[in-house]
């Protein structure tokens, strides 16, 4: 089992988001450690939410389930009827095709480190945005929501 360092991994901060929704996200920063590992399963990035940044908009998945594992700071997890402060060691999980718009919000100003962990099934998925006019599936990407 190799041991992966993530201080030698490139540090990502690309955004793929319709304007102006990519604003909120502009302080994040991720390490791929899965690609890193060479896993095909599942994605884990170690993410850094610089102060009053998001880790996205807030979304669900039709065909990924989602985890995250707190390692530093204290982000509030922003749902659809809650919003729950976390801190370092505490998880959140969100089930695949459970409707529940969810993300993190770094209110402090000190940064914040998680861990995501998801199965990748790019190919089934479709990534619901319930606040913003945005869509993503396979192969268009992001797009405006899709009519009724």
């Amino acid at each position: 089992m190799p041991k992966i360092t993530p201080a030698t991994l490139p540090t990502l901060t690309t955004c793929g988001y319709l304007p102006p929704h990519h604003l909120p996200v502009a302080g994040r920063s991720w390490q791929a450690i899965a690609t890193a590992g060479r896993l095909t399963q599942f994605g884990a990035n170690l993410v850094t939410l610089a102060p009053g940044a998001w880790s996205s908009q807030r979304h669900w998945h039709t065909a990924e389930d989602e985890l995250i594992v707190i390692l530093t700071g204290h982000p509030t997890l922003v749902e659809d009827a809650t919003e729950t402060a976390l801190a370092p060691g505490d998880l959140a999980t969100f089930a695949a095709g459970h409707p529940n718009g969810h993300h993190l919000q770094n209110r402090t100003p000190a940064p914040v480190t998680f861990l995501a962990i998801g199965t990748d099934h790019p190919a089934t998925d479709q990534c619901h945005y319930p606040d913003i006019d945005m869509f993503w599936s396979e192969p268009t990407g992001f797009t405006t929501k899709p009519a009724l």
